[in-house]
């Protein structure tokens, strides 16, 4: 039987509704707007979240995060900042039709003005998949939905470190996904704002090639000691991912 809260949703032009195969739960999605990519499942998967604790997702696209999140841990409240309002729209209506308000709240603002939505040094854990391209030259449309999810347009990675660690509680936990190619920055900003790198893991597209992407775990205030751990392979080969992918999708 189809879910009552969502036969009722008010789907805008060109946009759709995915299974995600948790819990039950849907998203909206805008392949002109925004569509969440695999970058955002795996660091639900890597995310450690404990019972009752608090969570702030910054840039949080269409709500991907923060429903999955929902979905996978016993999170107390999660909140989630998207500076795009279309995006943020979306996410909000996801929210709502998963009957999750109570849960999730979705705040559309600039992830450099959440200390004027919380109080700063409240939450356990954020989570960020932040733009990870430097250089916006080229772009046709730097206004345009995809070119801000992507590109360092309206923030950078420093200002993701700098309200990250004013926002956390000591000892608190940020987990990042990002490109390895920025890895030394990454590393150097992290530090700056006193945000130590605890775990690493580098994902691999198959074994055989170079890693695109890095799971990060930086903690608030704790001593140095970076544990780097096994990768992940994401295919076995073309169009079969490998187990470990399967059991972070849930499938």
């Amino acid at each position: 039987m189809e879910d009552p809260n969502w036969t009722t949703i008010e789907l805008k032009d060109g946009e759709r509704t995915d299974d995600l195969e948790r819990c039950g739960y849907r998203i909206i999605q805008d392949p002109d707007k925004f569509c969440f990519g695999m970058d955002a499942v795996l660091l639900s998967g890597y995310a450690f979240v404990k019972r009752g604790e608090k969570v702030l997702d910054l840039c949080s696209g269409n709500g991907i995060i923060p429903i999955l999140l929902a979905a996978k841990t016993e999170a107390g409240h999660i909140a989630g900042i998207e500076i795009q309002k279309d995006v943020a729209d979306m996410a909000r209506r996801s929210v709502a039709a998963n009957a999750l308000s109570e849960r999730i709240n979705i705040i559309c603002a600039d992830i450099k003005e959440a200390d004027q939505y919380f109080q700063s040094g409240i939450f356990d854990v954020i989570t960020c998949n932040p733009p990870y391209m430097i250089d916006s030259h080229g772009i046709k449309n730097p206004d345009s939905p995809k070119a801000i999810a992507r590109h360092e347009i309206l923030c950078n990675f420093d200002d993701v470190a700098k309200i990250s660690a004013k926002m956390l509680r000591q000892g608190g936990r940020l987990f990042l996904v990002h490109r390895p190619f920025r890895l030394t920055e990454i590393f150097e900003t992290l530090t700056k704002y006193g945000l130590e790198p605890k775990r690493m893991k580098l994902v691999y597209p198959y074994i055989d090639r170079e890693p695109n992407m890095v799971l990060i775990e930086a903690d608030l205030g704790r001593r140095r000691r970076l544990t780097v751990e096994k990768p992940l392979i994401v295919y076995e080969s073309p169009d079969c991912y490998t187990k470990e992918i399967y059991d972070i999708y849930g499938y």
